[in-house]
């Protein structure tokens, strides 16, 4: 594409990344991820962070925040929440969503994320300490050491924001809904042998149990 001059702005486009890290806040936890990324198993590594979502003229009123949980195994989400604000509270909704579900397994579950205000907090801690799921944190100012959901983030936001100009705030959320129910049901990845994320959940969780 370089050779014939043809580049595509889609996935080149910067976009200001939200960052939530304001310090040391609260309790820092230990790197257990390290970069593992893969998992044979399902519900054993999920990972989460916030990211921002812009409509309209991008002005300081017309943002969106986006949680989700995300399953290493298979790449799925398995909850996520959108709010005007990134409280702890809106973070730990998708959280207690995401670990209410999860099947009775004999092998540890580990929630990694990077070291942002809501994830050092108490009542975050508290919700992962009362379903027995240890923390894990990257280490400050490296987004590579959550590199699948940074991931995850640039595919949708070029997919969705990067593509097209809303209008509104309920334009842009329901967007965001579809978009993830699409990439859960019907996206396609070459790692999980073109299945989509719940395909691949669905087709393999019984060998894994």
């Amino acid at each position: 594409m370089r050779m014939e001059g043809l580049q595509s702005t889609v996935y080149t486009k910067r976009i200001r990344k939200y960052n939530s890290y304001k310090g040391t806040v609260g309790k820092v936890a230990k790197n257990h991820l390290n970069r593992r990324f893969m998992t044979d198993r399902p519900y054993q590594k999920l990972v989460s962070d916030v990211s921002e979502f812009r409509w309209g003229h991008q002005t300081i009123n017309e943002r969106l925040y986006l949680e989700p949980v995300m399953d290493l195994y298979s790449d799925e989400i398995l909850a996520s929440n959108i709010s005007d604000h990134p409280t702890v509270a809106f973070a730990l909704k998708p959280l207690h969503e995401a670990l209410e579900r999860l099947p009775e397994h004999h092998y540890r579950t580990y929630v990694h994320t990077d070291q942002g205000f809501q994830y050092q907090n108490c009542l975050w801690r508290k919700e992962l300490k009362s379903h027995h799921v240890c923390q894990s944190m990257s280490r400050k100012a490296t987004c590579l050491d959550n590199a699948q959901m940074e991931s995850f983030f640039h595919l949708m936001k070029a997919e969705t924001v990067a593509s097209h100009h809303y209008q509104t705030r309920k334009e842009l959320e329901t967007a965001m809904r579809v978009w993830i129910k699409y990439y859960n049901e019907s996206r396609i990845k070459e790692k999980l042998g073109g299945q989509s994320p719940i395909e691949y959940r669905i087709s393999n969780t019984e060998q894994v149990a």
